[in-house]
């Protein structure tokens, strides 16, 4: 029999039986109810908007202004310890891809072996004989039920997940630089605004020790003087080491050592982005931790096809083409020897193990759907608050900047009026310890308003992380 044959017979059978159709249910993409607007803000809708997409795309950190951002931000991408772990991982599931995709096709092996005695094939032979052989193996399990296939997908999907991970995590990432440096920024104010407010109180305290001094004024203003004074003094530990913490978790952000940080402004100068009127419906989609939801069930949803495939009989065939030969010397010229096998091997009766496990993949694949589910919710919950915080905060701020204008103002003006003797000093205490709290607070609260922006531009799935990305997405939509 001509072994040429054969093997093509194995090779028509490698091209005609992975097209046999997959067992298990083919992935459906859930559908979901988006609402038709924010209830925060009836003018944000969502639309079809080339404004909002644009600004949505933009490096959206740039949009406050500050030159020092991109740098850190880009440090960050680079040399942050957690999204170089995320990097590898995605290098791992490439190759567990690439494992499980290897299950599909023909497995070539070569073997070869010598033997010498006389008991040969279970046989007690008459004489001592050799047996010296070198033969390439072809074996594959044909994937007719699309066991691999489906093992395949999973494996596919996972790798898509990993990807998407690192996107979630290199958008975590920069929303945390830039929500950090704003901190740092804030406190950095309040160190300023507690070393200017002792510097004056330092000036009033000689001035009332002076007149206490010369009999002018009671004890009890030179005693509330003294503790203003250490007031002031003792805010500006705090803020310092505020700093210095913030400072360190900005530098381990980075992938550094803790250090000093380096700023362009002030808080007060940063500049506030514009809300896009319009919000694309789709821009959720975008959202890397959403779209790794999907592919975890997409991942597992293949996983029952695996499941159901373990039910039903498998088919291997296995192809040797070789020499054999009694005489090493002789091994190759003596011609060639063949076999091709076939097994066919199916589970009969197991206690209902291999029902129990698609019971278990699919039990698995509607847990992954109700994570999907709640991802999706906890989404739009993410962009609520963040615009509701967006609003009242940019009122606040507004509150407070009124509310100071009034407090130096009525510090001045108390002022005047003790050192003209129509006020005790009491109400210049109480006017200047209430302006020294609100200029903390105007500071705390600028901050607050920026993280805001900071938290809705993250919930809405950032911005393109490079050029290459925002020239890939726009030929997507092309």
């Amino acid at each position: 029999m001509n072994p040429g044959r054969h093997i093509r017979f194995v090779l028509i059978g490698m091209i005609f039986f992975p097209a046999a159709c997959a067992i298990g249910p083919d992935y459906q993409r859930p559908e979901l109810e988006t609402p038709q607007q924010y209830r925060t803000d009836s003018t944000i809708v969502f639309a079809d908007s080339s404004i909002a997409d644009s600004l949505l795309n933009l490096k959206w950190w740039d949009l406050f202004g500050d030159p020092v951002l991109d740098t850190l931000v880009r440090i960050a991408l680079d040399e942050n310890k957690d999204v170089l772990i995320a990097a590898s991982r995605i290098e791992e599931a490439r190759a567990t891809y690439g494992f499980t995709k290897a299950d599909i096709f023909p497995r070539l092996d070569i073997s070869a072996g010598a033997s010498r005695g006389d008991f040969v094939f279970g046989n007690k032979a008459e004489s001592l004989t050799n047996n010296f052989f070198i033969a390439p193996t072809l074996s594959w399990e044909i994937d007719f039920w699309g066991k691999f296939r489906r093992a395949n997908e999973s494996a596919r999907a996972d790798l898509l997940a990993s990807m998407s991970s690192l996107r979630t995590i290199q958008l975590s990432l920069i929303s945390e630089v830039v929500g950090s440096y704003f901190f740092l920024l804030d406190y950095k104010r309040r160190l300023e605004i507690s070393e200017r407010t002792l510097e004056s109180r330092i000036v009033s305290l000689d001035i009332i020790q002076k007149r206490f001094d010369k009999g002018i004024i009671p004890e009890i203003d030179l005693n509330q003087a003294q503790i203003q004074k250490e007031i002031a003094e003792g805010a500006i530990p705090l803020h310092r080491r505020l700093v210095s913490q913030t400072e360190n978790s900005l530098s381990i952000l980075l992938g550094r050592l803790p250090s000093s940080v380096p700023v362009a402004s002030e808080i007060d100068q940063l500049k506030v982005p514009e809300i896009p009127m319009g919000i694309p419906a789709t821009i959720l989609e975008r959202r890397p931790d959403i779209a790794e939801a999907e592919f975890r069930v997409m991942s597992q949803n293949a996983k029952i096809g695996v499941a159901q495939a373990m039910r039903l009989p498998s088919i291997s065939l296995t192809g040797i083409f070789g020499f054999a030969s009694g005489d090493l010397s002789n091994l190759i010229s003596d011609g060639a020897a063949w076999s091709l096998g076939g097994d066919l091997f199916g589970p009969i009766f197991n206690f209902g193990k291999n029902i129990a496990r698609v019971e278990i993949e699919e039990e698995r694949t509607k847990q992954t759907l109700y994570l999907y589910e709640k991802t999706v919710l906890l989404a739009f919950a993410d962009v609520e608050d963040a615009l509701t915080e967006v609003k009242t905060y940019g009122e606040q701020l507004s509150s407070v900047e009124r509310k100071l204008v009034a407090a130096r103002n009525a510090a001045y003006l108390s002022r005047e009026r003790y050192d003209k003797g129509v006020t005790s000093y009491l109400e210049v205490l109480d006017t200047e310890r209430s302006l020294f709290s609100i200029e903390l607070e105007l500071s705390e609260v600028n901050q607050q308003y920026h993280n805001a922006y900071v938290r809705l531009y993250k919930a809405l799935g950032g911005g393109w992380l490079s050029e290459e990305e925002m020239e890939e997405a726009a030929r997507r939509e092309e």
